[in-house]
């Protein structure tokens, strides 16, 4: 079967510039001026500007209806791989060939208009899924009860808690039929029953509906409940691919070692 996606040789660079030393004299004022403006000119980098590979020719492939997830110490460049993924940025270097519509909760109210309802968000985030008016009005009651948004519905989502965004966001997504779903950290934030409520949902859309997912959580429990495979970033570099108690066990020396540090 051919892979729903394919991550080849993936690498995103960012330029990092600092300011340097601070100007101690008029003189040296004038000296780093000169230098920004000739820098414009000569089309040179400046002395003080370096080059971040957030990732570094990352390549793996995911089939239909399967759960991976990734996990990586602070830095490792998961969330710049899922913001590849999804379409938020574009990789310096490599391609990601998607064959299959992507629905991504990476950050809380992404995707939604603050000064809008939790009503009018729905229907501004079905509508740029592509789903038409009476497919929307069809699923939103079914939207607005998953969420427990309830009497809130109608008052703009900038005045809601970041649980009540996190309810709404994933509802959203659930019900407007995701065939990959791509989450990053979201139910850390929703209370112990709503997790719970949330895990069983996303086991229920892999196994009943063939729904890919791609999950990034710290949290191993998190992990082991919805994922039976996962890579392993490090410093930008994918160092693990494989099942989920493997994968996990080269991930824990690596803490281990680094804590050793």
């Amino acid at each position: 079967m051919e892979p729903i996606l394919e991550v080849q040789s993936v690498s995103k660079k960012y330029a990092i510039r600092t300011e340097g030393v601070q100007n101690t004299t008029l003189r040296d004022a004038l000296a780093r001026r000169t230098e920004r403006v000739m820098s414009v000119f000569s089309n040179k980098e400046r002395l003080h500007s370096h080059d971040f590979w957030a990732l570094q020719d990352v390549s793996f492939s995911v089939k239909k209806g399967e759960a991976l997830g990734i996990i990586g110490r602070n830095g490792s460049g998961k969330s710049t791989l899922l913001k590849i993924i999804s379409n938020i940025t574009l990789p310096t270097k490599g391609r990601v060939l998607l064959r299959s519509k992507v629905t991504s909760l990476l950050e809380v109210g992404t995707g939604f208009h603050p000064e809008l309802s939790g009503r009018e968000n729905i229907f501004l985030n079905a509508t740029l899924l592509g789903m038409g008016g009476s497919a929307i009005k069809e699923k939103l009651p079914l939207i607005i009860e998953y969420s427990g948004i309830g009497e809130f519905i109608d008052v703009p989502v900038k005045k809601y808690s970041s649980g009540m965004f996190v309810r709404l966001a994933f509802s959203v997504a659930i019900h407007l039929e995701p065939e990959i779903l791509i989450l990053d950290e979201v139910l850390s934030l929703g209370d112990i029953e709503f997790q719970k409520k949330g895990f069983q949902t996303i086991q229920d859309l892999i196994q009943k509906k063939g729904v890919t997912v791609i999950c990034v959580s710290h949290s191993i429990e998190t992990i082991k409940k919805i994922v039976s495979r996962v890579i392993l970033l490090n410093k930008g570099k994918l160092i693990a691919d494989g099942n989920t108690e493997k994968v996990l066990s080269v991930y824990k020396d690596l803490t281990n070692s680094h804590s050793m540090i």
